[in-house]
């Protein structure tokens, strides 16, 4: 049948009176603008709710812990390669459980959105677009892999990524126009897999993460020398490229409470035996 013989035929089977015809018109006519208000108004409402964004490496356990919030327990995920967001409450006071029933309990909540990004290098790009037109941030939460850090290639990885988020973080702060500057957002190091006998402690994911952070600035630095480009040029690229106090030879997170950027540091698992997941939840919870 040639195509024109089979769109004539299609034509005349829509436009010819039946019963099918005048069920699937009213179908559409029906649903169309109940699922466009429903799609609109959810829309609208995330819109106006501060948010929490995740980042960090892929396979560090975002995912794992957005679900866990999300359910309040535990299940095996996926490696996420697109983002992914979920509605959350917490009690008024913040102290509140993850696992808490807050409409069980009657009481007032706030309530955020807990957002998942990749991990996965080519993807990144989404994060960072993400944190760069989040209006209502309130908090970064990094996931690493903490049995990962304990190999030299897992705490570049992670120390590669957090060098690039810590600064933007620390080129917004000064970015707000006239005397105001933007609202400051806390970080939180949520060290995973804390059950593993591998993983290393909160004191050890510090001292190799700020020794690794140094380590990148001043590899990027002698980077830019190198390069060929004229002094002038190259004062003013590391400049805005030094993360922390400039020109400083050891790196400390304390730093970066010059750019009004807090960085905490708490060890935790989402899955097996452990201090678990309170510790991060109890974080995000003072933040919003």
């Amino acid at each position: 049948m040639e195509p024109l013989d089979r769109l004539k035929g299609f034509l005349e089977l829509i436009l010819t009176p039946s019963l099918p015809v005048f069920a699937a018109g009213a179908l559409v006519v029906l649903l169309v603008p109940v699922l466009l208000h429903f799609y609109l108004y959810r829309a609208t409402a995330n819109a106006g709710l501060p948010s929490v964004l995740l980042l960090g490496p892929s396979g560090a356990g975002k995912t794992a812990l957005l679900t866990l919030f999300e359910r309040s327990a535990s299940t095996s995920t996926r490696t996420s390669q697109t983002p992914a967001q979920v509605e959350l409450a917490v009690s008024e006071d913040g102290t509140s459980g993850f696992r808490d029933d807050l409409d069980a309990a009657g009481g007032a909540a706030k309530k955020f959105l807990l957002v998942d990004t990749p991990g996965y290098g080519k993807l990144r790009g989404t994060a960072e677009a993400r944190l760069a037109r989040a209006t209502k941030l309130r908090a970064v939460v990094f996931v690493v892999d903490g049995g990962a850090l304990a190999e030299p290639e897992g705490v570049a990885a992670a120390a590669s990524y957090l060098y690039d988020v810590l600064l933007f973080l620390q080129k917004r702060a000064g970015s707000g126009r006239g005397s105001k500057a933007p609202p400051a957002v806390p970080v939180l190091i949520a060290a995973n897999k804390a059950d593993l006998f591998t993983a290393l402690p909160a004191a050890l994911v510090r001292s190799s993460l700020e020794a690794e952070l140094a380590r990148i600035r001043t590899s990027r630095s002698r980077g830019l020398l190198d390069s060929g480009v004229g002094a002038d040029d190259v004062d003013a690229a590391q400049g805005d490229g030094w993360l922390g106090e400039y020109g400083a030879e050891k790196f400390s997170f304390a730093q970066m409470l010059e750019f009004d950027v807090e960085v905490d540091i708490a060890a935790g698992n989402v899955t097996g035996d452990g201090p678990g997941a309170d510790k991060w939840w109890s974080w995000i919870a003072d933040k919003i």
